[in-house]
């Protein structure tokens, strides 16, 4: 009973947005395709990824202007002071963030040392050079290294000396990572 439970725990959440996704996209999908049979007498399947695009880029449009940009902001602290839901948004918004956003933070590729003689290494990405906010004063550094296959990693701390930043770009290298090398540089 008790891996039964588990097993709930772990796959609802994924279950659930998974079927929300898929109930929003064939509803707006659904009533796209009957308006435009209906009144235009013509038929275009798949409308409703047309629109959820669009209105994805239109919010990005519109949260990136100067009229929103208030009212964004003002949204963004409210959901961020909420108990439960701001870990989840800030967790969020900060990877996605670290990917597409005007910090970048996966932008310095480097190879790490795993062992003192330096015969294992893997490839990461520096995420932070100074960890005196968290209480580490010494030379280490903060190094994201994702998973093969993969959204998820392990950020390491390691001292700066373990690491060799590598020369290729960012976006080759997360490739060549996450396809578990059988991408070419």
């Amino acid at each position: 009973m008790f891996y039964f439970l588990q097993g709930l725990l772990f796959i609802g959440p994924v279950a659930i947005t998974i079927y929300a996704i898929k109930v929003t996209f064939f509803w707006i999908d659904g009533f796209l395709y009957q308006y435009f049979e209906t009144y235009l007498h013509i038929k275009i399947p798949g409308m409703g990824l047309i629109t959820i695009l669009a209105f994805i880029t239109l919010m990005g449009f519109l949260g990136s202007s100067f009229l929103f940009k208030p009212m964004a902001s003002k949204i963004d602290g409210m959901i961020s002071k909420a108990p439960l839901i701001k870990i989840i948004y800030t967790s969020v918004k900060d990877l996605l963030t670290a990917f597409v956003g005007q910090k970048k933070r996966f932008n310095q590729p480097v190879l790490v040392n795993i062992s003192k003689d330096g015969a294992l290494q893997k490839i990461g990405f520096i995420t932070n050079e100074d960890l005196s906010d968290i209480g580490i004063t010494d030379k280490k550094i903060a190094v994201y290294l994702p998973h093969s296959y993969a959204w998820s990693g392990n950020l390491l701390i390691v001292p700066a000396d373990y690491v060799t930043k590598i020369d290729a770009s960012s976006t080759d290298v997360m490739k060549y990572i996450i396809s578990a090398g059988v991408t070419k540089l």
